[in-house]
Order: structure tokens, then sequence, then C-alpha cells
């Protein structure tokens, strides 16, 4: 992407998607970028990876279980089940959008986590 491109968020989104990868990523609680995402029916396949990185935030409940020496170490590396995985990416049509990987279990039976696409955004040139 070139350096003069500003990008702006046109809308928010917040929808789980079903991603697919080409080469299953290595482990499952720490994917990389997903090759294509299913979202309302259709398919959009990842033409290139424009931006990623992590929040290792505990939020909710999860924010206060933990002692604060050991709050400061997970928040730079991670603890089971606790931050996302974020990554921006333009489809082969051209469209540009955010989509993450919560790393937090959604049951005792589905500890996977889940794909959420985050928001769609626009760019334009200065």
């Amino acid at each position: 992407m070139r350096d003069d491109v500003t990008l702006e968020a046109i809308r928010f989104i917040g929808q789980p998607v079903t991603v697919a990868f080409d080469r299953p990523p290595a482990y499952e609680k720490k994917p990389g970028c997903p090759d294509r995402f299913d979202w309302r029916g259709e398919t959009y396949h990842v033409h290139e990876l424009l931006g990623e990185w992590h929040n290792y935030e505990r939020r909710g409940r999860m924010a206060n279980n933990m002692r604060p020496s050991h709050a400061v170490r997970a928040s730079r590396t991670g603890s089971w089940g606790v931050g996302r995985y974020y990554f921006r990416v333009r489809t082969d049509t051209g469209r540009i959008f955010e989509l993450y990987y919560d790393r937090a279990s959604t049951s005792v039976d589905d500890r996977k986590g889940a794909w959420c696409l985050y928001r769609e955004l626009s760019s334009s040139q200065d």
C-alpha cells in the first residue's frame, strides 16, 4: 500500500464470519491471515494483507483475575484464551476489511475461539 493512501472506516460490521486457509495454521489459537472468508452468503478472497497486529488485553471478568506482575507479562505475550489477532486485508474485488480472531472460548464445548468481521474501510489518496 502506498504511503500517500489513508484509510477511513466506512462502516462497523461486528459480525461472525467463517474463514478458510489454503494451508491450515500450525497453531489454532495463533492463526495467520485467512485466504478467504464467508460473510452473508458471499465468499471474499484475500488478495493482499495490508496489516496485522495483536492485542492481548484482558476484557470483562478476565481483566482482574491475575496478579499484576503476571498481567504485565500476559499483556505482551498473551495467555490461554485471551487476546485477538487483527488482519487488514484487500479482497480480490478491491474492498478493504478488518477482521480478527478472538482467542476467547465461546463455551466449554467450543474452546477454539471465533472469527469476526470488524469493519469495512475505504482508501483515499492525499
